[in-house]
Parts: structure tokens; C-alpha cells; sequence
């Protein structure tokens, strides 16, 4: 869904100095019905309930929603591993967290102002979260003994007093479900399912959303079954009938569109996973080259494929392999074919590719390594974020095997990210990770549609003839001669009359690439595989830091940039200089990031791992960076960070 922002930017440091908290709170005439509506200019909603209450259905629907109305949003979808959890147990909770606003926003909040629990599981799982005065809006109908006694609650909260901090909305909404669509002649089971359209009506109602986007995808999505369609769209519309009539909701709230928050063009709402994949399809299109995805399912990578899957007609060719070693085998063989390749993965799979990327680095061809991390280690946490394959993607290959590392820092980002790592690999020959992560990869934002003649000129040229000429002055082709500049060797397509040359991960001998156990020649090309690297140009870093005066620098890289940036943006709203640089290039680092660690008394580096990046900074440039770091799943909340980085200011 798309929507068009005509007015030119108008970035504040402070526009997120409060995140976090409902703010505004202006009376605007009554709307219809009479009932008053409050302008606010940011808004925290989280719907939760059982994994099979279609709860990131319904964030996502409402996410939507808010984007075509053209609000700056940051989401944060939550869910169990198991395809099926325990229904009505904490484990079995999931939840979609949505952070709208009237200007430019980077995370999706760090405590939520209005709280949806579809039943006591939900409920006692987020109120920690929830702050006193926020609105709770409870299913009354799941709050019987057993649902209750399952989470522990010997009363019902409902009646115990434990939620008077909190503006509660009691809602029968199975009932009024049930109740709705009577006339469909539906089970019971089946008009239950239809609660979380009934919640988003609701919720719909009370903030203003467009409705005609939910009711077309509802009727697509069960075309052929017009009758569930229908049902589904009914229960939205009485959730929000309900929302107009009863005197529980007296108040509705507007939140104006972002309009200054962004730059003139066409926008539309875009995951990290989506972002990735149209990148990497741009960068085959500049390439000029077929994009070829080698590649196995896994959480949370698995959407790259699924879309990629979609774009035949782009020259997309995707291969579900039988395992992860088969996948990046496919695509190294497709590299070496002359294909934009590409494998996506989590970092146990990263850990079965390990072989491989090694002899794409021996081969040096160009390859995509899609690594979308989650929490390990083994099986880990498949649908929780973390940062902790840094130090994988440098080190986690025998013998001196380096790989570029490049990292997107927002969903947005995604796609230029993809387009860079393209680059890299292309230019220079040789396999590049690109480390996103769950954070990332399931979470959304509004993404600026861009020109495609802005998009940079991947084109390369294959090998099409010899390239050495032998003391006697016959002409032949070295497969690893090399160009002076980039240290790339050619690129041979297979079957050019005249380019016939050994491959294997056997070590190459320099030039003709013959097999060699030389030492000094083997010395050699150790050297200049890693001189290639290091040579590969990538931007200076850009530092954060307006008023010249802070001492203290704090230092990301990846998904961490969103919570960093607002907790940033809060310290200087209140008084307190600091300076701010991201990394996205973190093999080679920036040229500069020396002489820019040297500015500063200290460095900071928030890592959602235990300081991997902090680790290489130390070893590299010798600067004692102090490493903050969390592993629980959950990415930084921006009020956490704050208070870290003021002590650091203040020590």
C-alpha cells in the first residue's frame, strides 16, 4: 500500500525525546455520534493474545492502515517458535506491537499506551510493560477459572483490584463476535475466529484508521470462500459500530499524518525481509545479471525466499534445497555460471555453509551470504532477535578465509543494504555477508519508493578472451590475474571458447591457478585475498555531533541504530552533548573510524550480544570501548539506553 508525501523534510533531534509516552492530548470537536475526539501526536498499541488468535494478522492489518494514512511507524512484531504453542499459556502468547506518529519516529516504542489481551495468558504476560493510566482493553469471555488458573491467577484480575492503576475496557468480544454474525450461519468455533477483526474494528474506531484497505484484503484473501470473507468483514464492521455506540468509549483519538517528517515522493509500509528481497532483485536488474537464491528454509530468513519465489518475470530463479550445505552449494555453483547468487539463512545454517563460503573465498566469486540472525546458540530462539554472528561472519571459517560484513541498520534499509553488499561482491569477487537480524527482518516502516535511475550501475564484465601472453607469444587466460586496482580476478563464464581453467578449493597457484603447494606461493595468496578486503572501499564514517562539545561517543552497528538514535535525541532534548556514529560497513571498517574513536574520552558500544563489536574495536584500534550489551530476545528500549549513556556522560 502506497501513499504520496508532498512536503519537504523537517527532521528535529528532539522529535523523539519522549518516546515512549502518549503526548498531546488536544480537544478537537466532537466526532460523529458526539463523542469527543483528542488529538495526540504518537501512539503505542500492542494487541496480544493466543498464537492462534491471529494477533500479527491484526497488527498488521492495523499497520497497514496507518501507513496508507500516512503516519511514520515502527512495529515490532513477538511471537512463540512452535507453529502450534499451548493454547492459553504464557509460552503460547503472541503479540504485535505498533508505534504510529504525526513525525519521524524510530522504534516501535518502549512500553505500550493501549494493551489488547484476548485472554488471561496475554494479559499476564505484558502488563509489566504496560504503564499506570495506559488503556487495557480485556476479553472478558476468556476469564473463566480455567483459562485464568492456567497463568496462575487464583481471582480474576478483573476483580481483585490489581488493575486499578490502569484504565480498563471490559469486552465480551466472543460474545459480540458470535453474536454478529449470527445471520451466517457459521459454528460457534468458526464466528470465534473471526474475535481479532472484531478487536480491529475496534481499535480502528478509536484512532481514526481507514477501513476500505482491510475490507479488500479480506475479501482477497478468502476469495474462495466468500462466506468467511463476508464474515470476517462483518466482524470488523460491528468492532467498530461498537467502538461508536457504547459509553465505555467516550473518547477517540486522531493522529495526524507524518507529512513533515519525510522527504516528497511515493511511500509505501515495507518489513526488513521485503526490503531485502527487492533489493537484492534492484541490484540484479543494475547488475544486468540473473539473480539466483540457493537457499533452505529457516526463522527468520524464510520470507526472502517466499518472495523472491514471486519475481519470475524479473529473471529470478529461486531453488529450495534439501538442506543448507545443498542451498549455498547451488548458489556458489550459480556464481560461478555467471548469476547474481545469493543463500539466505540464520546463523545455525550460516554455521552448516561455513565449507562452502570458504571456497568461494578460494574461488573468489561473488556470492550473497543473507544471514538474519536470531538468538542461539544451536537452535537458540528462532523467533527472537539478537546480534551475536559478528564474530561468526569475521571468523567462522577455516584457515584465513575474510568476507566482507555489511549490516542495514533499519527495515528501510534493507534494500540499500542488499544493493551495497552487490556491489562489494561484484566488484571485488568474493562472497559478502549481509547481517540483518529478526529485529529487523519482521519489523516495518514506511520506505521512500525509489527511482530506479537513482539506483547505482552494478554492471561488470566477464572474461571474454585470453589475458597473458607467454615469453614464446602465445596468448592464454590466467584465471587469477588480477586487476591492479581492486585485486578482483576475471570472471569466466563456463563454456567461452578459450577460458578453460581449474576450480577446486585446492590452494590456486598465483596467476595461472594451477594447483600449488608451494609455500611461498601459498604465503602470497593468503596475503592478497586479505589485501583485497581491506582494500575495498566503503564510505568514511559519518559522526552525529551537532554542538561540537560531547565527549563521549556511542558507537552501533546493525538494528541497534533506531533505540540509539531516540535515546540520543532524549539526551540532548536535555542538555547533554553526545556524539553518535553506526557502522555499516564492519569488514573493512570505515578508513577513518581510527582517527574518529580518537576524538573522544569514551566510546559506548550497545550491542545485543556480549560486545563482539566492542571486542574488535579494542583489538583493532586499541580504545577502550565500553561494551553495554543485552541477549534476552528483545531489541533495546530507548529509555534503557538513555540512562546508560548519561552515566557514561556523567562518570
Amino acid at each position: 500500500m502506497t501513499s504520496q508525501v508532498s512536503s519537504p523534510a523537517e527532521h528535529a533531534d528532539g522529535a523523539e525525546g519522549t518516546e515512549g509516552a502518549v503526548v498531546g492530548g488536544q480537544r478537537s470537536p466532537e466526532g460523529a455520534g458526539g463523542k469527543e475526539v483528542r488529538r495526540l501526536d504518537r501512539v503505542i498499541i500492542r494487541f496480544a493474545g493466543d498464537s492462534g488468535d491471529g494477533m500479527q494478522l491484526t497488527g498488521d492489518r492495523f499497520t497497514s492502515e496507518t501507513a496508507s494514512f500516512g503516519n511514520d511507524l515502527s512495529t515490532l512484531p513477538n511471537f512463540p517458535a512452535e507453529i502450534r504453542a499451548p493454547a492459553g499459556t504464557l509460552p503460547g502468547v503472541s503479540s504485535f506491537q505498533l508505534h504510529f506518529a504525526d513525525h519521524d519516529i524510530l522504534t516501535p516504542g518502549d512500553a505500550p499506551n493501549v494493551l489488547v489481551a484476548m485472554n488471561p495468558a496475554a494479559l499476564k504476560a505484558n502488563l509489566a510493560d504496560v504503564p499506570r493510566g495506559a488503556e487495557i482493553i480485556i476479553n472478558t469471555d476468556e476469564f473463566t477459572k480455567r483459562p485464568m488458573a492456567k497463568v496462575g491467577y487464583e481471582t480474576s484480575p478483573l476483580e481483585d483490584g490489581s488493575l486499578d492503576a490502569y484504565n480498563v475496557h471490559p469486552v465480551p468480544l466472543t460474545t459480540l463476535t458470535v453474536e454478529a454474525l449470527k445471520e451466517f450461519g457459521l459454528s460457534r468455533k468458526e464466528a470465534e475466529r473471526s474475535k481479532n477483526m472484531f478487536a480491529l474494528g475496534l481499535l480502528s474506531w478509536m484512532y481514526h484508521r481507514p477501513t476500505e484497505g482491510t475490507e479488500k484484503f479480506l475479501r482477497q484473501k478468502f476469495a474462495k470462500k466468500p462466506e468467511i470473507a463476508e464474515a470476517n468483514v462483518a466482524a470488523f464492521r460491528a468492532g467498530w459500530n461498537f467502538g461508536e455506540t457504547t459509553e465505555d468509549f467516550a473518547v477517540s483519538y486522531e493522529v495526524a499524518p507524518a507529512t513533515a517528517a519525510f522527504p516528497t515522493g511515493t511511500y509505501r509500509n515495507i518489513s526488513g525481509n521485503l526490503a531485502l528481497a527487492y533489493g537484492l532483485i534492484a541490484a540484479s536488474r543494475q547488475a544486468d545479471l540473473p539473480l539466483y537464491l540457493g537457499s533452505y528454509p529457516i526463522t527468520p530468513a524464510s520470507d526472502i525466499l517466499h518472495e523472491l519465489s514471486k519475481h519470475k518475470n524479473f529473471g529470478v530463479r529461486t531453488f529450495q534445497a534439501e538442506d543448507e550445505i545443498a542451498g549455498i552449494g547451488a548458489a556458489l555453483g550459480a556464481a560461478f555460471g555467471g548469476a547474481l547468487a545469493v543463500t539466505t539463512t540464520s546463523g545455525p545454517g550460516v554455521a552448516l555453509k561455513s565449507e562452502t563460503i570458504g571456497l568461494a573465498v578460494s574461488l573468489e566469486l561473488p556470492l550473497l551470504v543473507v544471514d538474519i540472525q536470531r538468538g542461539g546458540p544451536s537452535t537458540g530462539l528462532p523467533t527472537k532477535t539478537e546480534q551475536a554472528d559478528l564474530l561468526q561472519a569475521m571468523y567462522g571459517r577455516n584457515g584465513e578465509a575474510p568476507v566482507p560484513v555489511v549490516a542495514p541498520r533499519t527495515p528501510a534499509d534493507c534494500f540499500d543494504a542488499a544493493l551495497d553488499a552487490a556491489r562489494i561482491a561484484l566488484t571485488y569477487r568474493t562472497p559478502v555477508f549481509l547481517l540483518s537480524d529478526g529485529y529487523l527482518a519482521n519489523g516495518s516502516e514506511p520506505w521512500r519508493i525509489p527511482d530506479p535511475a537513482d539506483l547505482p550501475d552494478l554492471r561488470t564484465r566477464f572474461a571474454t578472451g585470453p589475458n597473458h601472453t607467454l615469453a614464446d607469444g602465445t596468448e592464454v587466460f590466467w584465471p587469477y590475474k588480477r586487476d591492479p586496482q581492486t585485486l578482483a580476478r576475471p570472471w569466466a563464464v563456463p563454456g567461452t571458447p578459450g577460458l578453460e581453467h581449474r576450480i577446486g578449493g585446492i590452494e590456486k597457484q598465483d596467476g595461472t591457478g594451477n594447483i600449488s603447494y608451494d609455500p611461498a606461493n601459498h604465503d602470497f595468496m593468503v596475503r592478497t585475498r586479505q589485501a583485497k578486503i581491506d582494500g575495498i572501499e566503503v564510505p568514511d564514517l559519518t559522526v552525529d555531533d551537532p554542538s561540537g562539545d560531547a565527549r563521549t561517543l556511542v558507537l552501533g552497528w546493525g538494528s541497534t541504530y533506531g533505540p540509539i538514535t531516540a535515546a540520543v535525541r532524549r539526551l540532548r532534548s536535555a542538555g547533554s552533548p553526545i556524539a553518535q556514529a553506526h557502522l555499516r560497513h564492519l569488514n573493512p571498517f570505515p578508513g577513518n573510524l581510527g582517527e574518529v574513536l580518537g576524538r573522544y574520552d569514551k566510546v559506548v558500544v550497545p550491542e545485543m550480544n556480549l560486545g563482539q563489536l566492542a571486542h574488535l574495536v579494542r583489538a583493532k584500534y586499541l580504545v577502550d570501548a565500553q561494551s553495554y550489551h543485552q541477549v534476552n530476545g528483545m531489541p533495546f528500549k530507548a529509555e534503557q539506553l538513555a540512562k546508560v549513556l548519561k552515566e557514561a556522560i556523567n562518570d
